[in-house]
C-alpha cells in the first residue's frame, strides 16, 4: 500500500472507532499500534515509547496543572462572582447595560483563569438570572454569556495557547502576546453587536434600573472588587512580559496568587483545596491521556512518511499560501464540529505548522488563527461544550435549540474576526514585534 492508501485507512478507523463512541486517546493509540506493527513490525515499538516520553519530558509541561489548578481555585473562592458583582453598578440606564457588563466581566475572568468550561457555568449562574430577570431577549442573553465564556480560549493564559506552543515548539509568550489583539476584537465586535441590537430594538435589552442613577463616587467604591482580579493577572502576565519568570514560573505564582485571594475572602479551607486539587487531576489526566495517544498517532504516521505526504499535497494545491491556510481552518472548523480542541491541536498541528513554516509564514499568527478557531468550536452544533456547559445551569426551561440558536449570530461574529485576521496577520503579530 501506498502512502495514500494508508492515510486514507488510518483516517477511516479513526473515524470508525469514534462513532462507536470509544474515547479518542483509545482510538488514536489504537490506530498508532496497530499502523506499526503493519509497517515496521514489533520492533518498532521502543520507537513510539521514546517518542511520548521526549513530548512530555518537556519542563512547560508543568504549566498545564498550575494554570488548571489557579483556575479552580479561583472559581470556589468566589473572586470572578465579586467581580461580576462589582461591574454590575455600571450597568446603570443602558440599554443592554448588564450584557454588556457580562462580556467585560467574561474578559477579564479570561485574563484571570484561561478555561473556557468553568468561564461559562459561572456566568450562567450569575449572570443569565439577572438577564432574564430583566426581560432581556433571551437569545441575546445566551448568545453574550457563551460567547463571552469563550472568550477563555483566546485571552491569555488560555490553556489553548499553552498546548499549542507545546506541540508546535512556539515560544508561548509570543503566543500570549498575539492573542491580545484578537482576543480583544472579539469581545469588541460581540458587545458592537449588543450595542446595535439594543439600539434597533430596546425591547431586547431593558435598562439595569429606571430609578436615579448612582452616584460617580459609589461606583467607584464598588470597583474595589477588581483588586483581588488584578492581583492574579498582574502575577501571572506581568511576571512573564516582565521577563521576571518563565510561562511555569508564572503558571506557580498564578496558584500563589489564587490561594492569596482565597485567603483574603477567607474561604482557604482543606475542603477548597481537596476539591480544586481533584478537578486539577481530572483535567490533567485527560490532557496527558490525550497527548500519549496523538503523539503515537502522529510520531507513527511521521515515521511512514506521512506528514511529506500531507505537505506536499497542502502545497499542490492551486491555491497562494493564505489560500492554503484559509484550507487548514476549514479542516480545524469541520474537525471541532465533532472533536475536542486538544486533539485537534496534538493531532492536527504537527503537521500543519511546519507546512505553514515552509510557507513563509509566522506560525505565532497561525496559533491566534487556531485559538479564534477553536472558540468557533467552543459554540458550533451539534456538539458545541459551551452549549452544554450553560445548559447544565440554566433554567429548565432553556433548551439546546434555544442555546444553539443564541449562538449562531456570535458565531458569524468569529468568522468575521477569523477572516480579518487571516488577511490581516499585524492584528496579531504587532505587540509580538
Amino acid at each position: 500500500m501506498d502512502i495514500g492508501e494508508i492515510t486514507a485507512c488510518m483516517g477511516l478507523g479513526i473515524v470508525g472507532l469514534m462513532m462507536l463512541g470509544i474515547p479518542l486517546v483509545f482510538v488514536t493509540g489504537s490506530v498508532a499500534v496497530i499502523t506499526l506493527l503493519l509497517t515496521f513490525g514489533p520492533n518498532g515499538l521502543p520507537l513510539l515509547a521514546s517518542r511520548i516520553y521526549a513530548t512530555v519530558d518537556n519542563y512547560t509541561f508543568a504549566s498545564v496543572p498550575m494554570f488548571v489548578l489557579m483556575a479552580s481555585v479561583l472559581e470556589r473562592a468566589g473572586v470572578a462572582r465579586d467581580l461580576y458583582d462589582a461591574m454590575h453598578v455600571w450597568a446603570g440606564r443602558l440599554r443592554g447595560g448588564v450584557a454588556l457588563q457580562t462580556m467585560v466581566a467574561a474578559v477579564f475572568m479570561a485574563a484571570m483563569t484561561g478555561i473556557v468550561g468553568g468561564e461559562v457555568i459561572l456566568l450562567g449562574m450569575v449572570a443569565l438570572p439577572q438577564m432574564l430577570r430583566l426581560n432581556y431577549d433571551r437569545r441575546l442573553a445566551i448568545g453574550t454569556i457563551c460567547a463571552g465564556g469563550a472568550l477563555g480560549a483566546m485571552i491569555p493564559p488560555s490553556l489553548v495557547l499553552i498546548i499549542y506552543g507545546l506541540t508546535a515548539n512556539v515560544p508561548i509568550g509570543d503566543l500570549f502576546l498575539a492573542a491580545i489583539g484578537p482576543g480583544l476584537l472579539l469581545a469588541l465586535l460581540y458587545m458592537g453587536y449588543v450595542v446595535i441590537r439594543c439600539r434597533l430594538n430596546p425591547a431586547l435589552g431593558p435598562a439595569a434600573s429606571e430609578g436615579p442613577p448612582l452616584p460617580l463616587a459609589r461606583k467607584l467604591a464598588e470597583l474595589k472588587s477588581l483588586t483581588l482580579p488584578l492581583l492574579v493577572i498582574l502575577l501571572v502576565l506581568g511576571s512573564i512580559y516582565g521577563g521576571v519568570a518563565s510561562v511555569s514560573e508564572a503558571a506557580a505564582m498564578g496558584v500563589a496568587g489564587a490561594l492569596l485571594c482565597a485567603a483574603v475572602r477567607r474561604c482557604l479551607t482543606l475542603g477548597l483545596l481537596l476539591e480544586a486539587g481533584r478537578q486539577t487531576m481530572r483535567t490533567c489526566g485527560m490532557i496527558l491521556w490525550l497527548t500519549f495517544g496523538a503523539t503515537a498517532l502522529i510520531g507513527v504516521y511521521g515515521l511512514i512518511g506521512g506528514t511529506h505526504f500531507v505537505s506536499q499535497v497542502m502545497k499542490d494545491l492551486p491555491l497562494g499560501p493564505i489560500g492554503i491556510v484559509a484550507v487548514m481552518m476549514l479542516v480545524v472548523f469541520v474537525l471541532g464540529t465533532v472533536m475536542d480542541w486538544i486533539g485537534i491541536c496534538l493531532l492536527a498541528m504537527p503537521i500543519f505548522v511546519p507546512i505553514v513554516r515552509d510557507l513563509g509564514l509566522d506560525p505565532v499568527w497561525f496559533g491566534a488563527l487556531f485559538c479564534v478557531n477553536v472558540q468557533i468550536a467552543y459554540l458550533s452544533p451539534p456538539f458545541g461544550p459551551a452549549a452544554f456547559f450553560l445548559k447544565s445551569v440554566a433554567p429548565p426551561d432553556v433548551t439546546l435549540q434555544e442555546i444553539f440558536l443564541g449562538v449562531l449570530p456570535f458565531i458569524a461574529l468569529q468568522f468575521i474576526a477569523l477572516a480579518v485576521l487571516l488577511f490581516y496577520p499585524p492584528l496579531a503579530l504587532w505587540l509580538v514585534g
